[in-house]
């Protein structure tokens, strides 16, 4: 089986790993946190990083960090991962949701401004797949009605939008290091942000908001949210590769479009826009309708011939658990929609070989075809 993701570990990860275990600095103490924080904040432009278990949890702490309650609304896309939706729910505010771009897949910023009423406290921008959210008019928009932006760029790392890194944009910037990621600590995440009063916020939030002077006596209420020295350590030895793991992923995009150059039945990932050039983070295909299956019988065919595959996301106003609280009832996406039912993408690991991509475009073609 040619596994839909592997993550590549043959830098300094061993070596950094061996010191933590040498010194005994395992936990969310040692040395190695501090210094992903800064040399990956710094990599994106920004002011400070707070290291934390997974993206998730960055996001959880960023949207409790900009103090989103009760009544407030969030503008965010339907077509992402669950993960965005969850806190703002949580907390008791309402997501407000816009479709996606059929040709970038990520979400159509032409729909935010009419989304906008006077609950509105921030728009959720969610950089998709390989490309970035077109920023510019989310910036203006943010601006002209005084709303906070929340940047998910988990799936960007090494990505710019017309030259400046993706996850500089937000108000606060979240990262994922899942081992999908161009940039992996197993499982971690980060959040980065100029405001030293939000990063103050979100170090507290990370660590069970303990006060300094009375540690087990709590205003606040937070998380244990800690990376440990040992996942920081992996995160050392990978971003120490980030332009060679862009450099590969570009690649892979590159040979994967001219093996499936000309499939019949199924749209590509964009190469560029006039702001970004894809950073193919995973290698999607969407199916025309008129092929006749969708993208959950293509990728039984696929596994038949030993090629793993992943279903693209299932959009937030059709999530089960979300339907039962009553959220998003009437509403139709239809782009978002067509996405998650003739979407899917193929072995896009940076391990995967060239005769791995090339077996898993013959299967492609023998499926599609």
């Amino acid at each position: 089986m040619i596994p839909v993701n592997e993550p590549l570990l043959d830098g300094n990860e061993k070596k950094y790993l061996l010191e933590c275990i040498e010194t005994g600095w395992i936990s969310s103490e040692g040395p190695f946190i501090k210094q992903f924080e800064e040399l990956f904040s710094a990599s994106v432009g920004r002011k400070q990083g707070v290291a934390v278990t997974n993206g998730t949890a960055a996001l959880d702490a960023a949207v409790e960090a900009l103090g989103i309650g009760a009544g407030d609304e969030v503008i965010m896309p339907t077509f992402t991962i669950i993960s965005c939706i969850g806190q703002i729910v949580r907390a008791g505010a309402k997501p407000v949701l816009v479709d996606s771009d059929p040709v970038t897949w990520n979400m159509d910023v032409t729909q935010i401004e009419a989304k906008i009423t006077p609950r509105t406290k921030a728009i959720m921008v969610v950089h998709i797949y390989g490309l970035p959210v077109d920023m510019d008019p989310v910036l203006d928009i943010a601006a002209r009605h005084g709303l906070k932006i929340i940047e998910d760029a988990a799936e960007m790392h090494g990505q710019t939008y017309k030259g400046k890194p993706c996850g500089s944009f937000g108000d606060i910037s979240t990262f994922s290091f899942y081992p999908n990621k161009h940039i992996t600590t197993g499982e971690g995440g980060m959040i980065v942000a100029n405001d030293d009063q939000l990063i103050e916020d979100c170090r507290s939030l990370r660590n069970l908001c303990f006060q300094p002077k009375k540690r087990f006596v709590h205003e606040r209420l937070g998380w244990n949210l800690r990376m440990t020295n040992l996942q920081a350590a992996l995160g050392l030895a990978q971003i120490e590769r980030l332009s060679e793991f862009v450099q590969r992923k570009r690649h892979m995009g590159k040979r994967y479009s001219q093996l499936l150059a000309d499939l019949p039945g199924a749209q590509l990932p964009l190469v560029k826009t006039d702001y970004a050039e894809n950073i193919y983070w995973v290698f999607g295909l969407l199916l025309n309708d008129e092929l006749g299956i969708n993208a959950e019988e293509a990728m039984r065919r696929l596994a038949g011939k030993g090629v793993g595959t992943r279903p693209f996301f299932c959009p937030m106003h059709m999530q089960p658990v979300l339907r039962r609280m009553g959220l998003f009832e009437g509403e139709s996406y239809p782009v978002a929609e067509r996405l998650y039912r003739q979407g899917f993408y193929i072995p896009s690991g940076l391990a995967v070989t060239e005769a791995q991509m090339e077996s898993a475009a013959q299967a492609v073609w023998e499926v599609l075809g």
